[in-house]
């Protein structure tokens, strides 16, 4: 057991939807950085499917990020899906007759979709319990705009991972984190976004009025406006990049803003805008968006070594 004045250390990570690569780099960090918590931000889930289709053949055809495979033995079929888990899509096998299936009715591939998901998030509950099976290691996760409801009660279901959501958690040595995975809201309309009211709402009734927030800790996905961890390409009505990616905007939280302004904490963590890598300090603040490349199967992260008597002793970003 630690003594009550020594270091925290943690490592904090975030946006890795449904790379299996990045979850056990995530898990893996706690011994390789000799961390004594480990926290993922928001958006665990993946975006897509992708198809492994079965030819007349015998051979079998698969699209990764836009580059045709075409495969002849189950060693280069399971090949093949690992790539594809190790970057946030998740592959299925079918035929042309599943392939015709599935744009006949929309409401299949939907029904797949939302299965796999539960299926993966279940398997990486698993794998957790097992690597951190002596308790030794915090480890909290909180899912964030991009993730269904349905994937909280498969992480309530795990031993040893914590849904940090709209808690207060107790990290040892005097910290506190409170988090949130909602976000102000986005051109996709995704599944946890609110107006700025309602987020800061959300945010404060994690927090008791009056509470000194000199060593806590906010984990909240969304990170605070104008403070260049919130900087994204600029949009046309149509979703479209504009000026070929060059034109970059603020698409932060006022409510994040506010709520960091207003209780000082001594940390805050941020994911949600994968390009916006950095710190930024508001008022005696220090905040991190240690962005993402989970399409990559690469872990952006930052580890942070924090002292109960003089606060953030160290910070460095990491790439893995």
């Amino acid at each position: 057991m630690r003594k009550a004045d020594s270091k925290l250390r943690l490592f904090f990570a975030t946006d890795i939807h449904g790379s299996d690569i990045c979850w056990k780099k995530f898990l893996a960090a706690a011994a390789y950085y000799n961390a004594d918590a480990i926290v993922l931000g928001g958006d665990m889930t993946g975006k897509a499917l992708v198809p492994i289709v079965r030819l007349a053949s015998g051979r079998w055809r698969a699209v990764l990020l836009q580059q045709a495979h075409e495969l002849e033995t189950e060693a280069e079929v399971a090949a093949i899906e690992k790539a594809i888990s190790s970057r946030g899509y998740y592959p299925f096998r079918t035929d042309d007759d599943g392939m015709a299936a599935f744009a006949a009715d929309e409401t299949k591939i939907d029904a797949l979709f939302r299965k796999t998901v539960l299926e993966a998030i279940g398997r990486w509950m698993e794998y957790a319990d097992s690597k951190l099976a002596d308790g030794r290691i915090a480890c909290c996760v909180c899912p964030g705009n991009d993730d269904s409801f349905e994937i909280d009660a498969v992480i309530a279901s795990s031993k040893r991972v914590i849904d940090a959501e709209g808690k207060a958690v107790e990290l040892g040595n005097g910290f506190t984190m409170a988090s949130t995975g909602w976000s102000n809201h986005t051109p996709w309309h995704t599944h946890r976004e609110a107006d700025e009211d309602s987020l800061y709402a959300r945010m404060a009734s994690t927090i008791p009025a009056g509470t000194d927030c000199s060593r806590w800790i906010f984990n909240l996905h969304a990170p605070p406006h104008s403070t260049g961890l919130d900087d994204a390409p600029e949009l046309d009505k149509s979703l479209n990049v504009l000026n070929a990616g060059q034109s970059m905007v603020p698409v932060g939280s006022t409510a994040v803003r506010r709520i960091i302004e207003e209780r000082k904490p001594l940390l805050s963590l941020h994911g949600h805008i994968h390009e916006a890598k950095g710190v930024a300090r508001i008022g005696k603040t220090l905040c991190v968006n240690p962005g993402s490349l989970y399409e990559q199967g690469v872990l952006q992260g930052a580890v942070i070594d924090l002292d109960p008597k003089k606060g953030i002793r160290s910070y460095v970003l990491t790439t893995g």
